[in-house]
């Protein structure tokens, strides 16, 4: 199907709506994105025609709802590119998911002494989890900076790495600076020390083809309501022969094969980590979200969101006292900056009253920026249905806002 922005956003109910009386532009997608009607629509349709629980009942409904299920991690295998439909976990997010491979891989088999090695700008859910099982299991976290353009210095990250690095855990896509991160070389310096490798994919699994094989990564985790689907569901990818390995981290229904009050045994992956009954509805969104954006040419995407991102950067360039934060070689559709004497939150309110969303505050990333000496930051950051009309639109009201602030 031809890519035309304009006709996409109309796909969008929300991007049709009005805030504070004016047309609403929705600049913070890497916050989460808006959804289409057709992940809408599938939701609701499943509630209303076709509801029924899985990997249960024998009757219709029931049958079919588990096709649809299965189905689903089918779609999430393609999307990824990864080998096996069992090795994809259905979880509630990025944040879970990286939580399972810490308290399911880190905690089994690190010990005392054994080293983590995230980046300096890690989101909070990829430093967090790791922060907590270091504490508990005595093992140590370290960090590899970046420079003050945003990008990871290979030589400095290569120098952290030792025998006793045991977890490598990198972000693909930096929430802040927009930094695509090298995941190929990175996942081969770690392993070359015997390290295993998470990435944080919640800002790359929208804007760039993934393929874990060829990536090499052993674990890779991203949110469905990022990439146009809805929220409370996402993913974990792990290489079978590490999931085989690895407890699972709750009990309950479906992750077993028998129970008795003598000894439990375990279903295999992925559904010995999928306790309970699972977020059914919020699967059959996913699929509906991935079969969206599978309608269109990503490479016509990539660009089109590539040209935003140029367009936007030239735009607030120009602004006098406006700096921008992250300015890689290799950078993702979304820009962090601050301007001088106006606090990131009186900004925020007031392009918000001119009808414009955009992100303010920490980013759930203090390290990355305390880098910059900043406590908060403004960030804009766009999806496939963005337009450079809505960048010239939001580069004027700011221009505006600021000459009254200024006044």
């Amino acid at each position: 199907m031809q890519y035309d922005p304009n006709v996409v956003k109309k796909d969008f109910p929300m991007l049709l709506k009005e805030m504070c009386g004016k047309p609403f532009i929705y600049l913070d997608t890497a916050a989460t994105s808006q959804k289409p009607k057709c992940v809408i629509d599938g939701i609701s349709s499943f509630y209303s025609d076709g509801y029924a629980t899985v990997h249960r009942g024998i009757y219709e409904h029931a049958v079919v709802a588990t096709e649809r299920y299965a189905e689903v991690r089918r779609m999430v295998q393609n999307f990824l590119h990864a080998k096996e439909e069992e090795e994809i976990i259905f979880t509630r997010g990025t944040t879970e998911s990286i939580n399972i491979v810490a308290l399911c891989y880190a905690r089994e088999f690190l010990q005392g002494g054994d080293e983590i090695l995230i980046s300096e700008m890690e989101h909070h859910s990829n430093i967090v989890p790791w922060q907590m099982i270091c504490e508990e299991i005595g093992a140590h976290l370290v960090v590899a900076p970046f420079n003050d353009v945003g990008e990871i210095c290979l030589e400095e990250f290569a120098k952290k790495l030792s025998p006793r690095t045991k977890i490598v855990s990198i972000c693909h896509i930096s929430n802040v600076l927009g930094t695509i991160n090298p995941i190929k070389k990175l996942t081969e310096l770690a392993h070359a020390v015997g390290a295993v490798v998470v990435v944080d994919g919640a800002q790359s699994a929208a804007h760039l083809e993934i393929d874990v094989v060829s990536l090499g990564v052993d674990f890779f985790a991203f949110s469905g309501h990022k990439i146009y689907g809805p929220t409370g569901i996402g993913v974990l990818y792990g290489k079978r022969e590490l999931l085989e390995k690895m407890r699972p981290y709750h009990g309950g229904g479906d992750m077993i094969q028998e129970v008795t009050f003598a000894k439990t045994t375990y279903q295999k992956s992925p559904l010995k980590f999928e306790a309970g009954t699972p977020p059914i509805a919020e699967v059959i969104g996913l699929g509906c979200a991935i079969s969206y954006m599978r309608k269109f040419n990503r490479d016509q995407i990539f660009a089109h969101e590539e040209r935003l991102l140029h367009l936007a950067t030239d735009r607030l360039k120009q602004i006098e006292g406006l700096t921008i934060y992250g300015s890689s070689r290799e950078k993702s559709s979304l820009i962090t900056f601050s301007i001088k004497g106006i606090h990131p939150l009186d900004l925020g309110v007031l392009i918000g009253l001119k009808g414009i969303a955009l992100r303010t505050g920490v980013m759930c990333a203090n390290p990355t920026l305390h880098h910059f000496g900043l406590q908060s930051a403004a960030r804009i950051s766009f999806g496939l249905y963005n337009t450079e009309e809505e960048i010239d639109l939001f580069a004027n009201a700011l221009e505006e806002t600021i000459s009254v602030i200024y006044a």
